[in-house]
């Protein structure tokens, strides 16, 4: 995968896109967002339900961005970029990976990591491609939708991982699942077997924890074993939003081992 010389975390964009990465993860760290938001995280140390964190979680990041006050805003424009906040861009990707909230959250995994998408809409050869120049005009295009939004994913991401490490205290992978229809598509690098690939995935993608429901969306499914710390997002993480997620995990992409699942129907 093509990576950016520059990101904000706290390992090179080509380590966090390898396959050694996947296969033995190390933390990941949003520079300086953790220390900027100290009380935050440790107020959620205290509260032992998860319905309960959600819920300061969501309250804190309608102060801190001022979400509740998009009604005040002098003019349309100021009141449209404060209400859509981070859940109508979860949303949007929901709907459509790729539609102008898809692009900019792909633009937090590039800027924030260093790894560029692969695919939008269209294949991406590269950041000078004028393929690339379509997605960074949908990003752009979904950014000015919102007030600082890269910020509010950041504190989701770490918000994110807050909650997977009480989850699951000894860290390590997760099994997902991914459906799709066009696997012959995927950059493949290399074969280690009779169903075990290792393909290039784009910077953000949508598995399932449920392997029946991956079966909805494609004649094809993939296993993976996803390193929690790239894990973005996952449906159960805000229980008292209205995300419909059916057990589905935002992960970062990069080089992935994927086993495919045959169909016993």
């Amino acid at each position: 995968m093509t990576t950016s010389p520059f990101n904000l975390c706290n390992l090179p964009p080509w380590v966090i896109a390898s396959r050694h990465f996947n296969d033995h993860p190390q933390p990941l760290e949003i520079q300086g967002v953790r220390q900027a938001n100290r009380f935050l995280f440790e107020k959620l140390v205290s509260i032992p339900n998860l319905e309960q964190r959600a819920e300061i979680f969501n309250d804190y990041m309608s102060v801190k961005f001022q979400l509740h006050q998009w009604e005040c805003q002098g003019t349309a424009p100021a009141r449209k970029s404060i209400r859509n906040s981070y859940l109508r861009f979860l949303r949007g990707w929901m709907m459509d990976a790729n539609s102008v909230e898809g692009a900019v959250l792909k633009g937090w995994v590039e800027s924030r990591l260093g790894l560029p998408p692969t695919f939008h809409k269209v294949r991406i050869p590269g950041i000078l491609s004028e393929e690339y120049q379509l997605f960074a005009y949908d990003r752009m295009k979904g950014s000015a939708r919102t007030n600082a939004i890269n910020s509010q994913l950041d504190l989701l991401y770490e918000y994110c991982q807050f909650e997977l490490a009480s989850l699951y205290p000894a860290g390590g992978h997760i099994t997902l699942y991914r459906g799709t229809n066009d696997a012959d598509d995927y950059e493949l690098l290399e074969h280690e077997g009779r169903r075990l690939q290792i393909v290039r995935l784009n910077n953000l993608v949508s598995f399932t924890s449920d392997e029946e429901r991956a079966w909805e969306f494609g004649d094809t499914v993939w296993e993976i074993r996803a390193p929690l710390v790239k894990v973005f997002f996952f449906n159960g993480l805000l229980p008292n939003s209205i995300l419909k997620g059916e057990g589905e995990f935002l992960v970062i992409g990069g080089e992935y081992r994927v086993r495919r699942v045959m169909c016993t129907v």
